[in-house]
């Protein structure tokens, strides 16, 4: 048995109980012989067996048990990937290297993202890999031991990889072009052969027989050519163990030449084809040329992204002077002056000026959005018409540009699950392709007549050279095999095959970004459209978040409410109440009832200890009416219920009707009052008072917060259930609040979850999914983050915090509601877009190889047509990139245009 031992840098220890804790969940692999985590030094050292357990099921473990192990993710782009099984032979030499945690390799991209271990290996090491499997990875100036997963910030990395692409179209375009000025001869031969019966070229040129001008042409062509295909054949079967495309390019091809030598050498009787020997290089050589050049734009979204970012910033020091810097230079917290019409350098917070900012290229909103002092800026986005000074908060690879782009690139690595069918079809499919061709030319060899009759029953046209000498044909038997094993691996297409999947996921993850939606994965995208209910979480979700003081309702001892109590309204003046009972209109009905003001101030003074939205709005709304607040002496929050505080030395409770009761306090004095304004979709909270020299607590008022509904959150519903999509929301609110904000969205009210506690949260999700349902839970807060991680997908807003986003599986950079429906659209376009290229990859391997193996085609058209399969893929997927998610994906939308 051979074991590795790694070593580990862990991460959220705080005692020896956490290090034994570790210890206990590594050692629980099946494959672990022993796991010993250090708490003083935050290390672990796991000796394991790679045959029975792997490294990544250690991270996962360790990650299950509440902690962290430290690991970099690297991007390295790789050069020369003819098909995905080249992209198979990188990912296992990536993952054999120890400290390599997982690896995945996009043929679409020429990428593989991969992540390991620092302490164990370095990204030099996964350059040698990549070059030990008999490929060119493109190595990053002072990459060293660096993470590479992200851009420096001034776009050196995505240079060094366009300079790698733009060399390799150049290459692929000189050698078209050498192949191309060659073989235009033989391809006038050709048809003359096939069409004209060799009525215009001559026997002999200048004295040269056809045959020999022939093989001059096509040998320079079959050594310069042909040598990246042998050579790649080379690394493939003897370094990898594995066969690929280029085998079954470099086979055909030398099929023809060889046979064609062996004739004009007198050594076997028959035609040549040397126009079809190099015939066939060239047209492949012409779609690897037309398929480099697609990649490259497919991938031309992410890197017009990365050259939006600024070079310079205009950085202000304590002293008002002004300097222009690197961008690379600048720190958090440096400030920053942004003039009209500039860039901002770099995310941060406006400190000082107020303009307008055009985020499109971040949200896909195109109307500018007004900033000011506390507003927050995002990176290489335009600065409109003010003058802004900002103050950095985020640099280099932690921006939101950085890491929209890097999200995007996780994404297309990480392929959906219908690209397990692909991997598993092209895993056996060169084999089986030269078995095939094998077969059908050592059968067409042994019984020529009765294959040859069999196939002129077929409703199809006639074999090539009209079929084998014996049944009237012009060729002999053994060159008629030769021309059938030849056209049988040249039609193969592989790259089709490999293409479909990552090619359409590629270019999704940029529609989606390029529009402010997120996904985390290829998985992700697949998974969202088959998403049949959405639970929004109100706050922050359906409605703006920002909860502003609308009611204060002083209650007297009967449920009257005091005289002054009601609405506050824009221009009431409700500082004006009489205090000391003068006003004899109200005396009577106020008897033993604090006034609204006093219900206010007592209130704002114990919610002073809450960072609550509802407990902000209600101290914010006191400050603006000029109270004097108390600070609290003690202060209790009860989640989910209110807060209890000591105020000017009695007990005030502000919250729901639980809370009173808790207490012995009765609250329904304030029913009628609680019901109207919870019908009109405010959240109201009662306010008690325990006085320290009495038994028992009374009744002092009603103070109700109001959100507002975002506009387009009635649009997201209806659209969402146009779909077909049912439409749910949770919430901690009273029912009546719940139901009334549901009403004005338009969901149904019997799809309305209130009460519910933010650690229940992700308990409601669990229940919605348990009869089958596949949710998509979108919120924005971090009491929302453990229903994200549970619900079938999650789903954080743009204003979301960093817990939420980090839990989510789709972030939306805008706070709109209809970026939901967008999420799923792009999914759903997305998956039509890989099965239409998996039809088309599939229904031509399965149509046309067998008419190879029957002897209906020649090989040089197997040939183009599988140089044509592989570019019409990507030339599908790019069609793709005109579609807009504002509506449904059609097959030929974009004809609407």
């Amino acid at each position: 048995m051979s074991t590795r031992t790694t070593h580990l840098d862990i991460t959220g220890m705080s005692c020896a109980n956490c290090s034994a804790t570790v210890g206990d969940a590594v050692e629980s692999l099946d494959g672990v012989s022993r796991a010993d985590a250090n708490y003083a030094t935050d290390e672990a050292s796991v000796e394991y067996d790679p045959d029975r357990t792997s490294l990544a099921a250690i991270y996962e473990a360790i990650e299950d048990a509440g902690y962290g192990a430290v690991s970099k993710t690297a991007t390295v782009a790789i050069t020369d990937m003819s098909c995905a099984n080249c992209a198979d032979a990188n990912r296992d030499a990536l993952e054999a290297i120890e400290g390599v945690i997982d690896a995945d390799v996009n043929y679409a991209t020429d990428e593989a993202q991969v992540r390991y271990d620092p302490a164990e290996t370095s990204l030099s090491a996964l350059y040698d890999a990549v070059e030990g499997a008999g490929y060119s990875p493109v190595r990053e100036d002072g990459s060293g031991d660096g993470d590479d997963s992200h851009s420096t910030g001034d776009g050196s990395d995505e240079s060094a990889r366009d300079a790698a692409r733009n060399a390799e179209i150049r290459k692929q375009r000189r050698l078209t072009l050498f192949g191309a000025a060659l073989s235009a001869p033989l391809l006038f031969f050709l048809i003359d052969a096939l069409l004209l019966g060799g009525a215009v070229v001559p026997d002999r040129v200048f004295g040269v027989g056809i045959h020999w001008v022939a093989f001059a042409l096509a040998t320079p062509v079959q050594v310069v050519l042909g040598r990246p295909f042998y050579a790649n054949s080379y690394k493939a079967l003897v370094t990898n163990g594995r066969a690929n495309m280029d085998v079954l390019i470099a086979l055909g091809s030398t099929t023809a030449y060889v046979y064609s030598v062996a004739v004009l050498l007198d050594l076997i009787a028959g035609g040549v084809y040397f126009d079809t020997a190099a015939l066939i290089l060239v047209f492949i050589t012409l779609g690897n040329y037309l398929e480099v050049r697609s990649k490259g734009q497919a991938g031309e979204a992410l890197r017009k992204l990365l050259e939006m970012e600024a070079d310079t910033a205009v950085r202000v020091n304590e002293d008002g002077d002004e300097e222009e810097v690197p961008i690379d230079e600048v720190a958090v917290g440096d400030r920053l002056k942004i003039r009209p019409g500039e860039q901002v350098p770099t995310d941060g917070v406006v400190v000082e000026g107020q303009s307008a900012v055009d985020e499109s290229m971040v949200t896909g909103e195109s109307v500018p959005v007004e900033k000011t002092e506390g507003d927050e800026v995002v990176g290489s986005t335009i600065n409109e018409n003010g003058l802004l000074v900002v103050e950095a908060t985020k640099v280099g690879a932690d921006t939101a540009l950085q890491q929209i782009v890097q999200t995007v690139k996780e994404a297309q690595s990480r392929q959906p699950d219908i690209q397990n069918l692909a991997d598993r079809i092209s895993a056996y499919f060169v084999p089986a392709v030269i078995a095939n061709a094998l077969l059908w030319g050592v059968v067409w060899f042994a019984f020529p007549e009765m294959l040859a009759a069999f196939v002129d029953r077929l409703p199809l046209w006639g074999q090539v050279a009209g079929g084998p000498a014996p049944v009237g044909g012009t060729v002999s038997v053994f060159e008629f095999a030769v021309v059938v094993f030849a056209s049988s691996v040249l039609i193969a297409c592989p790259c089709a095959l490999g293409l479909a999947t990552p090619a359409a996921t590629m270019v999704g993850t940029t529609i989606g970004a390029q529009r402010g939606v997120l996904f985390k994965g290829g998985d992700v995208l697949e998974r969202a459209k088959n998403v049949d209910t959405v639970v929004f979480d109100k706050t922050g979700t359906l409605t703006r978040g920002e909860m502003e003081l609308r009611d204060v309702v002083a209650v007297g001892p009967e449920g009257d409410a005091a005289p002054d109590g009601g609405a506050v309204a824009e221009g009431d003046d409700a500082t004006t109440g009489d205090v000391t009972g003068s006003d004899t209109a109200g005396e009577d009905a106020a008897v033993g009832a604090e006034t609204d003001d006093e219900v206010l101030r007592l209130a704002a003074s114990a919610e002073r200890g809450s960072e609550h939205p509802l407990a902000r709005a209600v101290v914010d709304g006191a400050e603006e009416r000029g109270l004097d607040l108390s600070d609290p002496e003690s202060f209790e929050n009860v989640p989910g219920h209110g807060v209890r505080a000591t105020v000017d030395g009695d007990e005030i409770l502000v919250g729901n009707r639980k809370l009173l009761r808790d207490a012995g306090i009765d609250s329904s004095p304030a029913a009628e009052t609680m019901e109207r304004l919870e019908r009109e979709g405010k959240t109201a909270m009662l306010v008690a008072r325990v006085r320290a020299d009495a038994d028992g607590g009374e009744l002092l008022g009603v103070v109700a917060d109001a959100d507002t509904v975002k506009p387009s959150a009635a649009e997201a519903v209806s659209q969402l259930r146009e779909r077909g999509v049912d439409v749910m929301m949770i919430t901690g609110d009273n029912e009546r609040t719940a139901r009334a904000v549901a009403e004005r969205v338009g969901i149904d009210p019997e799809n309305v979850r209130a009460g519910v506690l933010p650690e229940d949260k992700s308990d409601a999700v669990e229940s919605i999914q348990s009869d089958g349902r596949r949710a998509m839970m979108v919120g924005d807060g971090v009491n929302d983050a453990p229903a994200l991680a549970v619900a079938y997908v999650g789903t954080a807003i743009g204003s979301g915090t960093d817990v939420a986003i980090e839990a989510a599986d789709v972030t939306l950079m805008r706070d709109d509601p209809l970026d939901v429906v967008k999420a799923i659209r792009v999914s759903d376009a997305t998956l039509r877009k890989i099965k239409q290229n998996l039809v088309w990859a599939l229904g031509y391997n399965t149509a046309m190889i067998p008419l190879a193996s029957l002897g209906l085609l020649q090989p040089v058209l197997a040939a183009g047509a599988m140089a044509f399969s592989s570019v019409s893929v990507l030339t599908n997927s790019l069609l793709f990139r005109r579609y807009d998610p504002d509506r449904d994906y059609a097959l030929f939308g974009f004809l609407r245009r």
